[in-house]
């Protein structure tokens, strides 16, 4: 499992700012108000061949009894619970505060290591800047500025020396044995499905919302060839997230979603599909993991129901157009051997092997039935492909001026490739290279 960073630190010292910088996005917002970021926010990071999940928490106010600070705070704290490692982000140049030394204090309490990250000192000399946060007492500062990336690849790199390499991360596809993560909604029935899988009780099955707290793994084989399980806890929308016993319950899936090879989404079918669904859904497939979908308590509604659920799966979770779905009733084991079969379909198609020869006659013929279009003057073509990595697979396209193709023509061509390889079930990501022009700087 990729070990876990927690943000920490008061109001507006930069928390949002290093997040972003981690995860190279923009998911967590930033300005220069303070209390902006009240809810956890979850993402990734990547430091070399090292992945970690990184953690954006609101500002921690000790001293909070009430409103919404006390609700930031339990926020933290909550995020405290699920850290391997805490950095604790103070500002260089307003220095140390009263507020600063109350969250240092609470902080050693929690025994998690603790790296103190001095941010802002853009333009200081570091020396100067980190000098008086050393009566924090919780180890070496280390100045950085997240607006600028200073100093951030040596803090990452020091909290990180401390875990060990994920031997799961360096290993291939084919080297290892499907793993397996069944996700969903509280209550949708996932750990029934487990047992049902295994054949036996191996986990605790019970009509209340949140009775699996952590991602248990289950190791079972099905006609000679092994399997492991990841039972996951249901994930709620994110203002629903605070009951202690529930601490572990987010971070858990998604480590589980990001180690697991296929994941299996668990729909009830007497429920409407709910923004929550759609948003597991979308974590899925931003992480590139092969997907089949169960519509779990199928049995006992009427065809009219049916129909109904039918057609909110369609309109709501179209953009899983790639995933088989099958209807099943994990109670009463109906429906399994074929969701199952596109499970191992999945798999297989997420670690193919293209050839490039292959790919390169599936392109040309794809052009020569609608050739990309024109932007102005310039039309892009597109001379061959290889594959570019597996789980999910990578085809890169080359050729000259691709810069201009549209959204719409990837899509073309990721349905021409999925066809010609029956690539059902997975991510298909496509990339493309334009060769450099010779005359550019003539």
């Amino acid at each position: 499992m990729k070990p876990v960073l927690v943000l920490v630190g008061r109001p507006n010292v930069g928390k949002s700012t290093l997040f972003n910088r981690l995860t190279r996005t923009r998911d967590a917002l930033v300005a220069a108000t303070p209390g902006l970021t009240r809810d956890r926010h979850y993402g990734f990071g990547q430091q070399g061949d090292r992945g970690f999940v990184v953690v954006d928490t609101g500002g921690l106010e000790p001293v909070a009894k009430e409103g919404i600070l006390a609700q930031m705070a339990r926020q933290t704290l909550t995020a405290l619970a699920e850290a391997d490692a805490i950095i604790f982000l103070v500002d260089g140049r307003e220095g140390v505060t009263a507020q600063d030394i109350r969250i240092a204090e609470q902080l050693r309490r929690s025994g998690r290591p603790i790296y103190l990250a001095v941010n802002k000192t853009e333009g200081m000399k570091a020396d100067s800047a980190c000098a008086e946060f050393n009566e924090l007492g919780i180890g070496e500062p280390i100045p950085i500025a997240a607006a600028h990336g200073e100093g951030v690849r040596d803090l990452v790199e020091t909290a990180l020396a401390r875990f060990p390499v994920d031997d799961e991360e360096a290993e291939t596809p084919q080297d290892r044995h499907p793993k397996i993560a069944i996700v969903g909604r509280p209550n949708v029935g996932k750990s029934t499905l487990v047992n049902a899988l295994v054949g036996e009780e191996r986990v605790i099955a019970f009509d209340q919302p949140g009775t699996t707290r952590d991602a248990i793994e289950v190791e079972f084989s099905l006609r000679d060839k092994r399997y492991t399980l990841i039972d996951t806890a249901g994930l709620r929308r994110r203002g629903k997230v605070f009951e202690s016993v529930e601490k572990f319950s987010v971070v858990k899936t998604l480590q589980s979603i990001d180690a697991a090879n296929v994941v299996i989404l668990v729909l009830d079918a007497q429920q409407d599909i709910s923004e929550q669904d759609a948003h597991i859904a979308g974590f899925v497939l931003e992480r590139g993991r092969a997907l089949v979908v169960a519509i779990n308590k199928w049995d006992g509604m009427s065809e009219e129901e049916r129909e109904l659920a039918k057609r909110s799966f369609a309109r709501k979770l179209g953009f899983l157009s790639y995933a088989r779905s099958h209807n099943i009733s994990a109670k009463h084991g109906r429906g399994l051997a074929a969701l199952f079969a596109s499970v191992n379909k999945a798999f297989d198609a997420a670690n193919a092997k293209l050839s490039t020869p292959r790919l390169t006659r599936t392109l040309i013929a794809a052009v020569e039935q609608q050739p990309a279009p024109r932007k102005g003057m310039i039309r892009p073509k597109m001379r061959y492909a290889h594959q570019g990595g597996m789980n999910p697979p990578v085809i890169i396209v080359h050729g000259n001026s691709l810069s201009s193709v549209p959204e719409s023509y990837r899509r073309y061509l990721e349905g021409k490739f999925r066809e010609a390889f029956e690539l059902q079930g997975t991510p298909l990501r496509i990339e493309f290279k334009s060769g450099r022009n010779p005359y550019a700087e003539s």
